[in-house]
């Protein structure tokens, strides 16, 4: 596989949220246009890969856009966008991020989350969230400290099993025990860290999985493939290898009922910190 690495400038890196993310906050930001972890795990199930306005003919996995100015746009947009989040929704709030993860191997080199982060100490968000698959999120623990004293922050790391593979699939972007890890690092720094077991894929021990994750997370959320991927009935995620792979190791994964059964362990040892699908990322949880 060749990496196409393209350097790119953009106008504005504070997108104002429609659809799916409507709920969760008022924009969302990229650090990049892309991401390298579309030819792992997850990035079979990955709903951006059917974006052809995103694609622009490109396969997902093999390109990156990284967007050099993405800091200098973040301060130079801020007030404008704070000012409209306030009158329409009350508070400024970031999601970072839904189309690329912000701790890519490139970002040790290129630096562009860093440098947001940076640019928002200067100029915070009301909220932050932080949505990664990657242990990379603790080269900015220092920095992810001082945010925590700015604005509400949450970083969401990603643990879709407790298995470090799937039969047929490719690897994780990072093993489950480095994952497991990173969330026990940030949650001793003080940041609230939640596990989204996102997509959800077939768990082995649900109760030993659970158990553990309850001593390195504040929060845990479940989001199945079917009403999760952008579609209701998960028809994305249908045209991958990925549920076809998931029923070969347990049939009922690929349903609601699996979804629905998973959540009621979670329960056990999150009571009060569940929250299933797009609840979840916005933050509410099960009672």
């Amino acid at each position: 596989m060749t990496l196409q690495l393209n350097q790119v400038t953009i106008g504005n890196i504070l997108t104002r949220t429609s659809g799916y993310l409507q709920t969760v906050s008022s924009h969302s930001l990229q650090p990049y246009c892309g991401c390298t972890f579309g030819r792992s795990l997850c990035g079979v199930g990955c709903y951006v890969r059917h974006n052809g306005h995103l694609l622009r003919g490109r396969r997902w996995g093999e390109f990156l856009d990284i967007r050099v100015n993405a800091a200098e746009s973040y301060l130079t947009h801020f007030q404008r966008e704070r000012n409209w989040a306030e009158r329409q929704r009350g508070e400024f709030s970031i999601f970072c991020s839904s189309s690329t993860d912000p701790f890519l191997p490139q970002e040790k080199t290129y630096q562009i989350t860093r440098s947001l982060l940076l640019a928002m100490q200067q100029q915070p968000p009301d909220e932050l969230i932080l949505q990664t698959h990657s242990p990379g999120v603790l080269d900015v623990i220092e920095i992810l400290q001082r945010l925590n004293h700015l604005c509400r922050l949450r970083v969401h790391l990603t643990i879709e099993t407790d298995r470090d593979r799937i039969p047929g699939l490719p690897p994780p972007a990072a093993s489950v025990q480095a994952r497991l890890n990173a969330c026990r690092a940030l949650r001793s720094a003080g940041i609230r860290t939640v596990v989204t077991v996102a997509p959800l894929l077939p768990i082995e021990n649900p109760h030993t999985f659970f158990e553990e994750l309850a001593g390195f997370a504040d929060a845990v959320v479940i989001d199945h493939f079917i009403q999760g991927d952008g579609s209701d009935d998960g028809s994305r995620t249908l045209r991958t290898p990925l549920p076809e792979k998931m029923a070969a190791i347990d049939p009922a994964s690929v349903t609601l009922e699996y979804r629905d059964q998973i959540v009621e362990i979670a329960q056990l040892y999150f009571p009060g910190n569940v929250g299933v699908n797009i609840d979840g990322f916005a933050g509410r949880m099960l009672p």
